[in-house]
Formats: structure tokens, sequence, C-alpha cells
């Protein structure tokens, strides 16, 4: 709960993780504060974007994360301790501007907490974020828990302001999403007052031979940092009686403690915080005498590496368990399972505890389960766009190319059976990537290539590749989803949404001036939820040469939500009339909405000309149902336009409240 991260009474908290981590920033005295979305931290945006006011931080929602970085590193070359947040595919983004702040460094505290993603739970990649410590020179800390992400991030302001450099905080996604009683300490908050970028007396430019001095004086830094790292509380050792030891970071130190519990064992243990630099002396003095040690971190086997090389000078004979060794996979998360069986075959110990049955019983037991499609909400403006582009490449299917992209229509991709027309599963890479390999495919192949971008993706990466289409005049259709926010990440304002922090009023960049700007000419604005006039364009551009830009636009259904129980508005549900139903299913074979399914009772209607309609119904939740009504458009029996008794499709009497909290 809010309250509970602003609390200045209470000694202790249950917290979220990225609510202690934003707690831990309020203690620390933080002033400014920049993001852009990306899970599996949208919550410490969140978190700020309720309390920043109340607190005079000064906070932005980036246009991307590079900029995020750079705002923050500003203003701590300004004089102001300041925090970003990003997950790791973020981090690739502002690497360009990360690397040199490794070279410059920075004034006061700057805080840089990036999440990796292991199992790809919301990213497009799997990859271990933690290089980019060891090849930015950059220290980092990394957490276990909640109660340690909070001293991490109070002890990197620290840190950060005694190295004059930017300090990294690694999590990954089951340590942002843990949740358990965090201590709280005083929030001695001061005025914020603007300070002098001239103070410090400091320069920040690198390039050429200024690099290279600055390249000596960062590793002088690391050097010093990894000194005081070798006595960081940060790291502890949990001594044992076993001969071969284990050595761990992150979330699997969790999984080594219950799975010692669980087999009744007692290791030496080094868990390691302080993950870059690492305390080459302290884990020397771990290996020194052990027969073998097993290395438990999830994707690359970034500690064992580094571990099996300070190995050769102490132990040399040390047998390293781990990833090259065969026992662990650099795939995916890990999990009590996992680490139990490796546990169990090295210790031999005599548990006869099986996951492998308890899991093989949890298989079985979902086998019964009907299958689950992640599908759009109820009156998202997506589900309207890709109906009317399903009707106009009908017959086209194999003649086109569909480039997808990052935002909730990413979703395409799991529902490829439903709009198998689309070919969804053509491409999709990253971050406006839709826009350079679109043109990429235009210079190489026959088919028409569609490209498709959200709003907010749009303004975060695609403004380079849509001028390089419009420069090129590329043979593209590109298809703008404009619903008026982040929506995947949470519904965060992006800058076509026109507000900010405690709806503050923004400056709102109409997409279509941007793109009248850059140079393009035939562009065209569709109300999506007019599903049927909507084809039209999107059969013209098929038949078109040259760069076609279609801004399909509609709000997304959850914000759209909130803003109307702001204003006090009621949602709108429609409802199937099954007295006169006809049972062509139309509403539910073509539109795949999660309000519409099938009545259980056969019913029957007979028409004007005798016809028998006998059967399953559709029917409309009332409970899901968000109004946006262009089930009512499909219908062929249907008069969308001129409301009459005999449309099976009509509005419900009595519209219902927003009955949720969003």
């Amino acid at each position: 709960m809010i309250s509970d991260v602003i609390s200045r009474d209470k000694s202790k908290a249950f917290l979220f993780c990225n609510e202690a981590i934003v707690r831990a920033a309020l203690e620390s005295d933080v002033k400014v504060v920049a993001f852009y979305p990306g899970s599996p931290v949208s919550e410490i945006l969140d978190t700020f974007f309720q309390i920043s006011n109340d607190f005079n931080i000064k906070m932005e929602i980036a246009t991307n994360e590079k900029v995020a970085l750079e705002i923050v590193a500003g203003a701590s070359m300004g004089g102001q301790r300041s925090l970003t947040a990003m997950k790791s595919v973020g981090l690739n983004v502002a690497s360009d501007t990360f690397f040199s702040l490794g070279y410059t460094g920075i004034n006061k505290g700057c805080v840089l907490v990036f999440a990796d993603d292991p199992f790809c739970h919301s990213s497009q990649s799997e990859e271990d974020g933690r290089f980019f410590a060891s090849n930015a020179y950059i220290p980092m800390l990394e957490p276990s828990d909640p109660v340690e992400a909070k001293e991490m991030v109070k002890a990197a302001f620290e840190i950060s302001e005694k190295y004059q450099t930017v300090v990294l905080v690694r999590t990954t996604t089951r340590i942002n999403h843990q949740s358990t009683i965090v201590p709280l300490d005083p929030l001695n908050r001061s005025d914020f007052k603007t300070s002098s970028f001239r103070a410090s007396n400091k320069k920040y430019s690198t390039v050429g031979s200024k690099a290279r001095e600055l390249k000596l004086k960062m590793l002088e830094r690391r050097d010093k940092i990894k000194e005081e790292f070798e006595k960081s509380n940060f790291n502890k050792i949990v001594e044992g009686n076993l001969d071969y030891g284990i050595i761990v970071s992150g979330v699997s130190y969790n999984y080594v403690l219950e799975t010692c519990d669980k087999l009744n064992i007692t290791p030496p243990i080094l868990k390691l915080g302080t993950t870059f630099p690492l305390p080459h002396n302290l884990i020397r003095n771990f290996i020194k005498d052990l027969k073998g040690v097993i290395i438990i971190e999830e994707l690359s086997p970034y500690l064992e590496l580094r571990v099996k090389a300070l190995s050769k000078d102490v132990n040399p004979n040390l047998k390293i368990i781990g990833k090259e060794s065969g026992h662990f996979s650099e795939a995916f998360e890990y999990n009590i399972p996992i680490v139990y069986d490796v546990l169990n075959e090295i210790y031999k110990t005599n548990s006869n505890l099986n996951y492998d049955a308890i899991l093989e019983n949890a298989a079985n037991l979902k086998t019964v389960l009907p299958i689950r499609i992640p599908v759009f909400c109820p009156g998202c403006p997506h589900r309207a766009t890709f109906w009317a582009l399903n009707r106009a490449i009908v017959g086209k299917s194999n003649k086109i190319a569909f480039i997808n992209d990052i935002g909730c229509y990413s979703m395409l991709l799991l529902n490829n059976v439903i709009y198998s027309k689309l070919n969804p599963d053509d491409l999709l890479l990253a971050m406006g990537a839709t826009l350079g390999t679109s043109s990429g495919i235009s210079l190489s192949a026959e088919e028409k290539v569609i490209s498709v971008i959200g709003d907010s993706t749009f303004f975060h990466a695609g403004l380079p590749g849509m001028v390089n289409i419009c420069n090129n005049n590329e043979d593209v259709i590109v298809i703008v989803l404009d619903n008026s926010v982040t929506a995947m990440t949470g519904q965060q304002p992006n800058p076509g949404t026109g507000y900010g922090p405690a709806g503050a009023p923004k400056n709102k960049i109409q997409i279509e001036s941007v793109l009248k700007g850059i140079g393009f000419n035939n562009i065209v604005i569709n109300d999506c939820f007019d599903a049927k006039n909507c084809i039209p364009a999107f059969k013209k551009a098929l038949e078109e040469n040259g760069p076609t830009i279609i801004i399909s636009r509609g709000p997304c259904a959850l914000w759209n939500d909130r803003n109307k129980r702001k204003r006090g508005e009621k949602i709108q549900p429609f409802y199937v009339d099954n007295t006169i139903c006809r049972k062509c299913h139309t509403c539910m074979r073509d539109f795949y909405c999660p309000a519409i399914s099938m009545e259980s009772n056969i019913s029957e209607f007979t028409d004007d000309k005798g016809k028998l309609w006998k059967g399953n119904s559709s029917h409309i939740s009332q409970e899901l149902c968000d109004g946006c009504g262009v089930c009512s458009i499909l219908c062929p029996y249907t008069d969308h336009e001129s409301r009459s008794e005999k449309d099976v499709i009509k509005p419900f009497i009595t519209p219902r409240e927003v009955s949720y909290d969003l």
C-alpha cells in the first residue's frame, strides 16, 4: 500500500519489493527520478507517479530508457540525488550513454535499478545483464529479497557519491515480485533546492585522449571499490561442515536455503551481494580448502567463469559444479526442484522426496483444463483493428509480410491460430524494430509489407525508422496503434497522452503532426471502433505504392474505464437478444472477445420468412462487456447505425458502474 511506502510512524511494513526500492530512495532523499515503463519494475514508476508531488520530487516519464538514464545522470551532475529503473532490454537501449557514464562519472548519488527476466515472463529475450557492469566498470549490487533490495539501494547512493559513479542494483523478476515485512527507517527528507552545475567544478566529456585518461581513472576506481566490497556486509558466509561448498547470488540463495533445510544438510555457503567488482580475496579464502564448489546462478555462468579462474591459483584441484559441468542449465528460471536434484546428487543424501513425481502429477491435473489463449481485453481497440485488417487481406494472406513490435499487440504472436491470415509470427524483435526490418524486407522481397507499432513504442524507438521510411519512400504500410497510453505495462502516460504525475497537464504530442513534420503525405486516421469503415483504408493501402501511414485510434479499455470512473460515467454494455438470435455466432467466431460466450440452453426463433433458427445463442457477459459495441457492427442481423428492436445485439437498458479498481 502507498500509505506504507510513505509512512513516517511505522517501524516496519509489508512491502512489495518494488515498493521497498521506492522507500529506499525516499529515505535516501532522492530528488529526481525518470523512467520508461517496463515489467518487472513498472511498479517503481507507478509508485513514484502517485507520491512524487507530495515529496517534492521531480519526476519524468521519459520517451525511452536512454533518455531516462540521461535525465537522472544530468540531475546528478546538476547536484541532485537521482534514480531510474528499467528492465533488462531497457538497459540495452540505454547502453550507449551507460558506457560513457562509466568514463565520466557523476556528481550526487545516481542509482540505476535494472531487472533481468529469466524465463521471459514479459520480455522478448532472456539475457543476463550482469555483464553490463563488468564491461562498463560500474559497480553492481544484487539483492536476494525485498529487505536487501531496500538496504542495497540506500547503500548504492552512498557508494555512488563516494566514488562519483553510477551504481547498478540488479534484480530479477522473482525478486521484484516478492513481498515481505521490511524494516523502515526515518524519512528525513529535505526541501528541494536547486543547485549549481558549476559548483562541483567537474567536466563530463569523453572522447579520444580524454577517454584514454578517464579509462585509467576508471580502473583505479574499480580497484578501490573492489577493496571495499571485500568487507561488505552484503556478502555473507554461512558456516558448514561439508567438503563441497556453495557460491550463490540473487534469488537462488533463497532456493539454496530451503533445499538445504529439506535435505537436512549444512554446507558452507558464500552468498554474494556485490557481484561487480567481485570480492576476489573473499572468494579465494572460501574455496581454498574445499574439495568442490557448487555455483548456483540463473542464466549465464557469470560467477562460475570467474570462480574457475580464481581457483587455478588457490585450489587447482577444486571440482566446480555448475553450468559447464552439465548440472545446471543456462536457460530459464531456477526453482526448488532444480536445486534439490543437484544438491541431492552431489551430497548423496537419503532424501526420498520425489519432485519429478510431484511435477508430473501437477501436469496431469492440468490436462483436464481447457487451453486458455491470451487475448485482448474486452473493449481493446486492437481487437477491432485486427478484425478490420483480417477482412482487408482476404485472399492476400500469402502476399503480405506482417512485421510486429513490442506492446499489447505482441500477443498476436500467441494468438497465431486465431489470426493466422495475418501471419502474426512473421517477425517480432525489439522496440521499434518493426520499421527498420520492414524497410529491409520491402527492398528484398515481393510481399507487401505491413508494419505495426504502438503509440508509446512510436515515441520510444520509432522515429528513426519512420524518418528512414519517409526519406527513402519505402513501399511499406505502417499501422500506428494509438490507444493513448503505454497500456501493456500498466497504462502509464506517454508523450501522446497529455498528462504526467498527479495528472499534471503535459504537452500532448500528436502523432499525425510528427509524421507530417517528417514529410509523410499519405496519412489516414481510422476510428478503430468503427470497424467496418476501417476496412477500405487497409484495402486501398494494399494496392498503393510508397509509404502509407494508418493511425488506428481508440483508447485502451482499462485506461478509458479509469477515466470514466473519474468523470462519474457509467459503462454501457451490450447484450444478445436470444429470442431473435440466428445462432450464426459471427460475434464469437470472428471477434474473440472474452465477454462473449455461448448459452448453455438451446433456443428457437422463426424469422419473417418462416425459417427456423435453432441452437445455442451467443451471450455477452454484462460484467465483462466494456461497451465498445464492435460486436454489434459485426453481427449480420444488427443495424448498428439505425437501432431498432429487430437488432440481435443491443445496448443494455441499464448501464453499470465501473466497479473495479484500476
